[in-house]
């Protein structure tokens, strides 16, 4: 890994000096001490798409080079519009996106961002771990199946090993050795992708399920956030596995993608219908026509005109319907490859929402904790202002006997024991009267 981390550095350019210059003159504070304005480098953000930029390249036979191609170029090269290019821009961040175009598979599943075209697979040249490994992936496989020396063939002989192949061979590796190079390669991709958001599934898993139970147990700010940048991270995620999902199946629903996809198919009609064309022209030449030398009308029969015309638009016809009908077959293969990575995104997401579900029970139980203890809370306050009321009772006798005025139960020397007594009893009936009508109507627990 070491090795190839080193061979894939992108070589260090000398920053030219007026570069330096400028630099160091925009943070020169200015004469009166305040700092100048720093406007935007619109221009070097403008010749920023425009320049060379780094790729990994690895062909059909496993091996691998550092290329330099500039954006234009690459358009060219893959026969891509900008806005396809810009799904694999490391500056901008796009939803993961699986498209299939005329010569190449554009695709971007969270860090593995490449063009996937019949002969060749191009990835934005970084030193990201996972972009290593699918490099290193690539090619142990391409290198141990042969897959340069099987597809490189023409139609019927695709056509032919497709036919004799076995279920064995379909089910006994990950990858077989009848799928063409594209898929090889899109392959690797999902598989890349599926296994970095079950890590960190599993890795969110780990760490959700014991601060969960710890905060049923003790409920504290800390843990209450912890639990909350723990959700937000698992939404995210959710997102991002739901989107791969939704891609893979969005594939699967659409034949005429799919279709799309078989790059190897439609580059071997190309040069078959290429090798034709060239036959007929051939067999003209041969038929005492000169092709070099300029053809008279008169010389030219209309009759033969015809011909070759009505010949070019049956064989265009012909080539169109097996085309058709040879997509109809093969997109079998394509869909299989799909349906087994759609499996395991579809498990991922069920255990992202299952510990989704179990943090909004682990809510419920933590919202009907706190509603339990602001229920003890509510009637403690109520038996607080019911003995209040009581004690409010004695304030109001001593009120009335506190008065200046003078009555014979003054001189009683018994009578401020039965004063006590009587207001005491009376305050203590009033509150068993609260209480008793607090549990009658079920405000306070039996």
């Amino acid at each position: 890994m070491e090795d190839l981390k080193e061979r894939l550095l992108p070589p260090k350019v000398p920053k030219p000096a007026s570069a330096i210059n400028l630099r160091e003159s925009s943070y020169r504070p200015a004469a009166f001490g305040r700092q100048p304005f720093q406007s935007v480098d619109v221009l070097g953000l403008k010749k920023r798409g425009q320049g060379l930029r780094s790729w990994i390249r690895v062909d059909t036979y496993g091996n691998s080079q550092i290329i330099e191609v500039d954006k234009f170029t690459m358009m060219r090269r893959c026969d891509l519009p900008a806005r396809d290019l810009r799904l694999l821009d490391p500056l901008f961040v796009y939803p993961s996106t699986i498209l299939g175009r005329e010569k190449a598979i554009v695709v971007n599943l969270e860090q593995i961002r490449c063009i996937i075209t019949a002969d060749e697979v191009l990835l934005l040249n970084s030193l990201d771990s996972y972009v290593l490994q699918y490099v290193v992936e690539l090619q142990r496989r391409l290198t141990t199946n042969g897959v340069g020396d099987v597809w490189q063939s023409d139609g019927s002989e695709l056509s032919r090993r497709r036919g004799n192949r076995n279920f064995d061979s379909v089910f006994g590796s990950t990858s077989p050795d009848y799928l063409p190079f594209e898929f090889r390669a899109l392959e690797v991709a999902l598989e890349a992708a599926c296994k970095f958001l079950d890590s960190q599934a599993a890795e969110l898993e780990i760490e959700a399920y014991p601060l969960l139970d710890e905060l049923t147990s003790k409920i504290s700010t800390l843990n209450l956030e912890r639990a909350r940048r723990l959700k937000s991270r698992l939404l995210a995620l959710t997102r991002r596995v739901q989107k791969v999902r939704d891609e893979i199946e969005q594939l699967m629903d659409d034949d005429g993608d799919m279709a799309e996809m078989y790059l190897t198919d439609k580059k071997s009609r190309m040069e078959s219908s290429f090798y034709g064309d060239q036959s007929v022209l051939g067999y003209r030449s041969t038929d005492g026509t000169s092709l070099s030398a300029p053809v008279s009308p008169v010389a030219s029969p209309p009759d033969g005109r015809k011909l070759e015309k009505s010949l070019s638009i049956a064989r265009s016809r012909h080539e169109s319907m097996r085309s058709s009908d040879s997509a109809t077959e093969s997109i079998e293969e394509l869909e299989m490859l799909l349906e087994a990575y759609f499996v395991v995104i579809d498990s991922t997401l069920n255990k992202l929402t299952s510990l989704k579900e179990y943090i909004d029970d682990t809510e419920d139980f933590i919202n009907i904790q706190l509603d339990n203890v602001r229920n003890q809370l509510i009637q403690f306050e109520l038996l607080l202002t019911t003995a209040t009321f009581v004690v409010a009772i004695f304030g109001v006798v001593a009120g009335i006997f506190g008065m200046n005025f003078t009555i014979p139960l003054f001189d009683n020397a018994g009578a401020f024991k039965w004063v006590l007594i009587i207001t005491g009893v009376t305050g203590f009936c009033i509150f068993s009267a609260f209480v008793w009508f607090f549990k009658y109507r079920r405000l306070m627990p039996l």
